[in-house]
């Protein structure tokens, strides 16, 4: 008989993933199918349209099973939600309201739904776990301190009534809290009917889905910091202690039950800014890659492969989504001359990113006491050997990615291989399907340009451009 397969979910903010693998961590089949834009009716508003985060999981299911061998056995399903959301629930589990994403305002505030039927609040994995079994049931994993009335020592509800007026919510409107790994049901025959997955196979809860990329990734040390392109790009270095008062980062919950992640500050629409360059560039660019047998991103690599680190003093800084508490604040390109190409340009989006995840990344390891071995680098952008290069030359160290992509999804079916005792835990179901990296080695000069480009200038830019984005604020907010 063939060996069983597990599958992982990975939900994020512009697609859901669906990937079958085998016990090794070799992917037999996937799904994918892209997330509707972002519905904006007012300043500090996103929510996701409709029902459009379960369609969009169901359909890359749907995908994902029609691609499986006939005789395939899914040992069981590992669930992975975008963090941060809100969900209001009516008694029957359906949508109150639109799910709100982790771009709005309300996410963070002591926010009630207006929908006079809504009886349940919870998470977007708490949401999607009741649709696929039917039980009001959601990993402590992805409930936050920053929005839930969440004990951090024991990954419990916390017993502090001030919390549960802080966020405008009753132990009654919670779903019950399990840790990753845990089972959360079976696959209902309606979940079964919308997804192609067979009814009655396990649901496993994970963790936030930075969490459970990084334990897809397989980074568990404690001198190796993820960094993680995502729409939120963010880094993250496991540990034991429950860090309650940081500066330089925040404690998260990781993907082994009563471990934490340590999560540097990161940059809000990371990866989204080069797929917005891209757009730019329009669709006679797009044509030309297709015509070349290449993506965009190929294409215009090809251009700023050739151009030398530091793009000729042009430099971006990353503020296509404004802090709340400063929200004046734009995104920056300087330094433009004669010589610049788009070439230049998408090389800077690059160096933005690389250089602001170091200036978090040193300021993280600087409170925590430690000194990073290597980065791991997971996302869609690191397929990118240039993006690696650059990521290896800015951090001065070995610059590793998984050589099969890894990721959430991989993170999610290791969580659901260890609950069908596969393996007999998460961390040696990591050690067996994590997979092998390939890593890029710092280039010593263009390490020193960075450095000299970092310390000199690069973080000064915002104290010389905030005063005047603030003054303009008025006008054109």
């Amino acid at each position: 008989m063939p060996s069983p397969y597990v599958i992982g979910v990975d939900c994020g903010t512009q697609s859901a993933k669906v990937v079958a693998y085998d016990t090794r961590g070799r992917a037999v089949a996937e799904g994918r199918h892209e997330l509707r834009p972002m519905s904006r009716p007012r300043h500090g508003v996103a929510v996701h349209p409709d029902d459009d985060v379960w369609d969009s999981v169901a359909a890359a299911c749907r995908d994902a099973a029609a691609a499986l061998p006939g005789d395939a056995e899914i040992a069981a399903i590992g669930l992975c939600g975008i963090r941060c959301c809100k969900t209001f629930l009516r008694a029957d589990g359906t949508l109150a309201e639109p799910l709100i994403s982790w771009m709005d305002d309300r996410a963070y505030q002591p926010y009630r739904s207006e929908a006079p039927d809504a009886s349940y609040a919870t998470t977007c994995s708490g949401y999607l776990a009741h649709r696929l079994t039917g039980e009001l049931r959601d990993t402590a994993a992805n409930n936050i301190l920053l929005q839930w009335p969440i004990d951090t020592d024991t990954w419990e509800w916390s017993d502090d009534p001030a919390l549960y007026e802080r966020f405008a919510v009753t132990r009654e409107m919670l779903a019950d809290l399990q840790l990753p790994g845990d089972v959360i049901g079976p696959l209902t025959t309606e979940a079964a009917a919308a997804t192609g997955l067979p009814v009655g196979t396990p649901v496993v809860q994970t963790a936030n889905d930075k969490a459970v990329e990084a334990l897809g990734a397989g980074t568990l040390g404690e001198r190796t910091a993820l960094v993680s392109l995502g729409t939120y790009i963010a880094a993250m270095v496991h540990g034991a202690e429950n860090h309650k008062s940081p500066t330089a980062f925040w404690t998260n919950f990781a993907s082994v039950p009563h471990r934490y992640l340590y999560e540097s500050h990161g940059i809000r629409r990371g990866m989204w800014t080069l797929t917005w360059f891209l757009d730019l560039l329009g669709d006679e660019m797009a044509e030309r890659a297709a015509a070349a047998g290449l993506t965009r991103e190929q294409y215009v690599e090809e251009e700023a492969a050739v151009v030398p680190a530091g793009s000729d003093g042009l430099m971006t800084v990353l503020d296509w989504l404004a802090p709340t508490e400063k929200p004046f604040r734009k995104g920056v390109m300087l330094g433009f001359d004669a010589r610049h190409t788009r070439g230049h340009v998408y090389r800077s989006i690059l160096e933005a990113i690389a250089l602001t995840m170091k200036h978090h990344v040193d300021a993280m390891c600087a409170e925590l006491g430690i000194e990073l071995d290597e980065i791991v680098v997971s996302g869609g952008g690191a397929s990118s050997p240039l993006f690696m290069q650059v990521f290896a030359d800015t951090f001065g160290l070995p610059a590793s990615r998984s050589i099969d992509g890894g990721g959430a999804a991989l993170g999610a079916a290791i969580c659901a291989a260890a609950a069908a005792g596969l393996y007999p835990g998460i961390e040696a179901a990591a050690t067996a399907m994590a997979g092998d990296r390939e890593s890029f080695t710092a280039d010593p000069a263009s390490t020193e340009i960075y450095n000299q480009m970092n310390e000199a200038v690069y973080q000064a830019i915002r104290t010389a451009t905030d005063p005047v984005l603030e003054r303009s604020f008025p006008i054109f907010h």
